[in-house]
């Protein structure tokens, strides 16, 4: 009789745990992405164990909370473990405990070490999920394997620690700690992909700490050797660990919170409390002398409302990872030390003040006693300087890359960063000298971003004006008759005498082209750019006309904006908005290059400006000079087609027949399609934008006479023949950026590829480059574009 009702009490816990679906028997399994398969779920519900879909099509084996609608993941199998496809296996077995494995069969992870034989495992309602033997002895937890998350009852040793996630949706291995060392609770950074430690960031100081306890009542606590409790937080007593969930949590971004969530399933509008976060200022606590800090390098930590750091690139930077805006920024334009006797001036740089902001550490030189201005020259003066930090009377000299980076009112330092005049994100200063050489240089580069009419210029005949009535074939009329009458918005027309003044009298030329010249003014709008039209020939006449119908059409972020026009007279002039950062030219065929991933952004925008223009503003329009000179760049250097003197309206019939115009763009960038008896479509620009897409690719121009190596003198030819040959790395020499994205890099010149077919018909449309673009459609291999070098 005993030894039956021994048997019983062994069967027990079995019994119990297959009544609540919480039992994992030897044997059992789960499969990920199997509907009909059920994770299996502690006695009362709390959490689940099981695979969670974490991104489409791929799934992570970890446990979660199972009744709230924030079902946080509190563990997972393992840092190192990418999710998983579907297929998929985790099953429980003797000798290994839980085993996963590919849908394959191949081993991705197990819990061992295992002591002894598995005879089954549970989890339980505190969330921890334990591997038993036969007379109920733990062999593994989970509470023993912590990653970025402590539930009620578990307990941290002195050999534990907790790891960050790379970022809140990923579940790679993160650069922050929570860590035992030398009896103390300390957050430190880790140098990836080592376990080396940087020093702590923040330390709570237990001296003789042994164990870190968060207790079912939801205090948190270190105990020291001779038994003591250091206090690290308390629950808040009107949210008592019956009614709702605690957590400690490691955070993506270096921050420990201590939360809590009504257990309520059907309470309304319920989410997580974050009433401790240590600590308590994040960007203010990183000074280590190793490492970023909190953000990336390059970068600014600020600190929200929630105590949580948000990150921003300084002026002049831009992300290396779009996706991640914790991650390193770049000088969008590498600081170099320039030649000759004007090295570093101001002519060549600006500083841009920084109140409040510092960056604490990896200074290079310091001056004190000394003046702001002093500092401020100190960095001008010095080609390695990238930024001065000054603080009573002190300056200190920063150079690459800039770490630690903070902005918060408890600084009292004002920070200086050395911009190059041309990229700075706040514009130019004209009020400061400037050399006449570089006076000529910076009047050319904005020349290029004004709105002027190439240098081949061809009748442009409207045959929506014929229909209309508003051009007369026999007499030529004032201009103004042939302006319309529809609706332009917030389009102005102004008097001569207006923009006179806005100009200061035409004071400041910023270029000329056959058909005008350009100047400078400020309106009410604010800095504007000023195009007067020659004494109104037939071209510059028809130009005008069309510059102001289509623009005043167009309503697009990628589209350059008219603000308005003057018709007094013979004066016909337009007023764009003044884009600071020039032409994209400039920075494709000059010495300051763009990023690749900048480049990258502007492509899209261009294709995105280019899908308006042709299928979604009111009147379809054919640009037919799309180029370099004619893609401008506001100051966060997105990219605004401008230039519309040759553009087309494109009615139905035209869509069908051909357009009898001899209508050229520019040499380089023309479409076979004017020179054949094909229908003139849309697709001359689409054209246009597959060479203009190899010049951003490669930063040079199509048809550089000035590369003397055979074979390269015609870039879309180069382009086929490096991609026929499996080299697209020699298209982008010296990019190493680029070369370590090579699947954007060649699906980008693929589909440069198909946009310069000699057949139109071939041509991709701008609704269907964008998706091909981002990589949510497959790019099929292109044929062989013909050779068309000899008609461009």
């Amino acid at each position: 009789m005993a030894c039956m009702i021994s048997h019983i009490f062994l069967l027990l816990p079995s019994v119990v745990y297959a009544q609540s679906n919480s039992m994992l028997n030897v044997g059992g399994s789960l499969i990920a992405g199997d509907a009909s398969a059920s994770p299996w779920i502690s006695p009362a519900d709390h959490f689940a164990f099981g695979f969670r879909e974490v991104d489409d099509g791929l799934f992570l084996l970890c446990i979660w909370y199972n009744k709230i609608d924030e079902k946080n993941i509190v563990w997972f199998a393992q840092h190192d473990q990418n999710p998983v496809p579907k297929g998929s296996k985790v099953e429980v077995t003797a000798s290994n405990g839980l085993l996963l494995k590919s849908s394959q069969g191949g081993e991705l992870w197990k819990s061992g070490p295992i002591s002894s034989v598995v005879a089954f495992g549970t989890i339980y309602d505190t969330g921890n999920l334990v591997l038993l033997d036969s007379n109920t002895t733990p062999l593994w937890e989970s509470f023993n394997q912590p990653v970025d998350t402590l539930l009620p009852t578990q307990k941290m040793e002195v050999k534990d620690f907790l790891s960050s996630r790379k970022s809140q949706n990923t579940y790679s291995l993160g650069k922050f700690q929570l860590r035992f060392s030398e009896g103390n609770l300390v957050l430190n950074m880790r140098s990836l992909p080592t376990t080396y430690a940087y020093e702590p960031y923040h330390v709570i100081q237990a001296f003789e700490g042994n164990q870190v306890v968060f207790d079912e009542d939801g205090f948190l606590y270190i105990i020291q050797r001779n038994g003591k409790r250091v206090n690290i937080s308390e629950p808040e007593s009107a949210y008592p660990a019956n009614t709702h969930y605690y957590q400690v949590t490691l955070n993506f971004d270096g921050v420990v919170t201590v939360s809590h969530h009504t257990r309520n399933p059907s309470a309304f509008n319920a989410t997580w409390i974050h009433f401790k976060t240590i600590p308590n200022n994040i960007c203010v606590a990183m000074r280590g002398n190793l490492s970023s800090g909190a953000c990336g390098y390059n970068s600014i930590c600020t600190l929200n409302n929630d105590q949580r750091p948000s990150c921003n690139c300084a002026p002049g930077y831009s992300l290396i990872d779009l996706n991640d805006k914790y991650s390193d920024c770049k000088p969008i334009i590498q600081p170099i030390c320039e030649d000759g006797e004007n090295n570093s001036t101001t002519d060549l740089y600006r500083l841009q003040d920084l109140p409040n902001t510092d960056w604490p550490t990896q200074d290079y030189e310091l001056f004190k006693p000394f003046t702001i201005e002093e500092c401020k020259n100190a960095c001008l003066l010095d080609c390695f300087c990238v930024a001065v930090v000054y603080r009573d009377n002190s300056c200190w000299k920063k150079k690459l890359p800039l770490a630690n980076g903070r902005k918060d009112s408890g600084e009292k330092s004002i920070s200086f960063l050395k911009l190059r005049r041309n990229i700075s994100s706040i514009g130019q200063d004209s009020n400061l000298p400037r050399s006449k050489g570089k006076k000529n240089h910076d009047t050319l580069v904005l020349a290029l971003s004004i709105l002027l009419s190439s240098s081949l210029l061809i009748i442009l005949v409207l045959a929506s004006f014929i229909s209309r009535g508003f051009i007369s074939h026999h007499r030529k009329k004032h201009t103004s008759d042939f302006l319309p009458r529809g609706n332009f918005g917030s389009m102005q027309k102004f008097t001569f005498k207006e923009l006179r003044e806005a100009t200061n009298g035409f004071k400041e030329e910023l270029g000329r082209g056959s058909c005008g010249v350009v100047y400078k003014g400020v309106t009410e709008v604010g800095s504007v750019a000023v195009k007067i039209f020659n004494d109104m020939f037939e071209d510059s006449e028809k130009e005008f006309k069309t510059e102001v119908i289509v623009v005043g059409e167009a309503h697009h972020k990628n589209i350059a904006r008219l603000h308005g026009y003057c018709d007094d007279g013979k004066r016909c002039m337009l007023v764009y908005e003044f884009l600071s950062n020039g032409s994209l030219a400039s920075f494709l065929f000059g010495d300051s290059k763009l990023s690749w991933d900048l480049r990258t952004k502007i492509t899209y925008g261009i294709a995105r400006g280019l899908l308006y223009l042709h299928e979604e503003c009111n009147t379809e329009i054919i640009h037919c000079d799309i180029k370099p000179q004619n893609v401008l760049l506001d100051e966060h250097y997105n990219p605004k087609i401008s230039d519309f003197g040759l553009a087309k309206l494109l009615k139905m019939d035209q869509s069908r027949n051909r357009v009898e115009t001899n209508i050229k763009g520019t040499t380089g960038y023309i479409a076979p399609d004017w020179f054949k008896s094909t229908p003139v479509t849309t697709k001359v620009d689409v054209y246009s934008f597959g060479v203009l897409m190899l010049e951003i690719i490669c930063c040079r121009r199509n048809g550089d006479m000035e590369v003397y190596e055979q074979g390269r003198e015609i870039l879309v030819d180069w382009a086929y023949d490096c991609y026929q040959q499996g080299r697209l790395d020699v298209l982008v020499e010296g990019d190493f950026e680029a070369i370590d994205d090579m699947g954007r890099l060649e699906r980008f010149v693929v589909v440069a590829i198909w946009c310069i077919q000699e057949d139109p018909y071939q041509r991709p449309t701008m609704r269907q480059v964008i998706p091909m673009l981002e990589g949510i459609v497959p790019v099929s291999t292109p044929p062989s574009p013909c050779s068309f070098s000899s008609t461009s």
